[in-house]
């Protein structure tokens, strides 16, 4: 893109952008800063939320070339400026990676994408000069703001690369630990500790660890085009233990489709995929599940224990509906969206469980209903 293309670009996000700063500062005119950089964190967190989902939507439109440049769409601002080229590139390939369709879904998250950072930008800026009045530490702000700028990186070479496996799955990951960044942002303005026994404490991250792994599992099937590899459940095609290529399907280092000596990839490849995500659920499952029925014995946290079993079941019925249902739009979607929500969550208990150095016994965790009736 030219000089102007890029100003007109800046433009436009510093417009979308001053549209939801001017709702908050108008919405809470009598607001402490505290509040108000709470409520932008709070408002970026959604829109980050979004912006993973409608990510996926991206991806399972197969528009992620809608515009085969980045930032812009052929140099352009929007698809309106590159008509011709777009409608040129459709006309050779009707069926392509470019219509007219799928250059404005790729734009559109391009601009949600854009907004989510300039909204990060301005919360680091406010988080430092707010610094001392506020008595907060700017720099989870700035890590934030670190990690959208890489993020933005990887959506580039996402565009660059012709959605090379890797990039593509470190392009979600980036968004969900982008997600978990704006939690532990925003609970330093409004989180409430909830001190939980010494024992149930390191459990929380290791479940948080594993469904991380997990998403990247499931990232690398969705990649790689391996939901429809195995047919049928619970069995694979068939078989408890299919016949599989794991060494082909866990190649890093290679193009969409081939291997990385250039053969296309095996159909064993993407069976033995399809079958580490579902083998690995289960161990996803059973930590779940253990965390929940430690959090459901006191009331204090019996509803984080009814919170998680109830993405738990969100993840498992549409992780089903994609294999029996033969891949729908809305069912994988629906996956993609539970699975942030899960790592939000847990990233919400973890870093109210460490918000206190209060150790107390075993089987007796402290949330906001014993603090009340303290």
């Amino acid at each position: 893109m030219d000089a102007l293309t890029w100003v007109r670009l800046l433009g436009l996000v510093l417009l979308m952008a001053a549209v939801p700063l001017a709702w908050i500062w108008a919405r809470r005119p009598q607001a402490s800063r505290a509040q108000r950089l709470a409520a932008l964190t709070s408002l970026t967190l959604f829109l980050t939320f979004d912006l993973i989902v409608f990510g996926a939507f991206t991806r399972l439109s197969d528009s992620g070339l809608g515009c085969p440049d980045w930032p812009g769409c052929y140099g352009e601002v929007s698809p309106l400026a590159a008509k011709a080229d777009i409608h040129a590139a459709q006309a050779a390939q009707p069926t392509g990676p470019v219509t007219w369709g799928k250059a404005w879904i790729e734009m559109i998250h391009r601009y949600l994408a854009m907004l989510v950072g300039a909204l990060i930008l301005v919360m680091t800026a406010l988080s430092w000069l707010e610094r001392r009045r506020l008595q907060l530490s700017p720099w989870w702000a700035t890590s934030t703001l670190i990690w959208v700028l890489i993020q933005g990186l990887f959506g580039k070479y996402t565009v660059v690369l012709k959605l090379y496996p890797a990039i593509v799955t470190l392009h979600l990951l980036g968004g969900v630990v982008l997600l978990a960044l704006l939690v532990r942002q925003r609970e330093a303005y409004v989180g409430t500790p909830w001190p939980v026994s010494s024992r149930l404490k390191p459990w929380i991250p290791i479940t948080l660890a594993a469904v991380l792994v997990q998403m990247a599992l499931g990232g690398w099937v969705s990649t790689n085009y391996a939901v429809l590899a195995c047919q049928g459940f619970p069995t694979c095609n068939g078989h408890w233990w299919p016949p599989m290529d794991l060494g082909a399907g866990f190649e890093i280092f290679r193009e969409l489709g081939k291997t990385a000596q250039g053969d296309y990839l095996p159909v064993g490849a993407l069976v033995g995929i399809h079958w580490v995500h579902r083998l690995f659920a289960l161990v996803v499952v059973a930590l779940v599940v253990g965390l929940s029925a430690a959090l459901v014995s006191t009331a204090s946290t019996r509803q984080w224990a009814w919170l998680l079993l109830g993405l738990l079941l969100w993840q498992v019925a549409s992780g089903m509906a994609n294999v029996v249902l033969q891949w729908p739009l809305l069912a994988a979607l629906m996956h993609t969206a539970g699975a942030a929500a899960l790592v939000g969550a847990l990233t919400l208990l973890w870093v109210r469980s460490r918000a206190t150095s209060s150790a107390l016994p075993s089987q007796v965790p402290v949330g906001p209903s014993a603090q009340q009736s303290a």
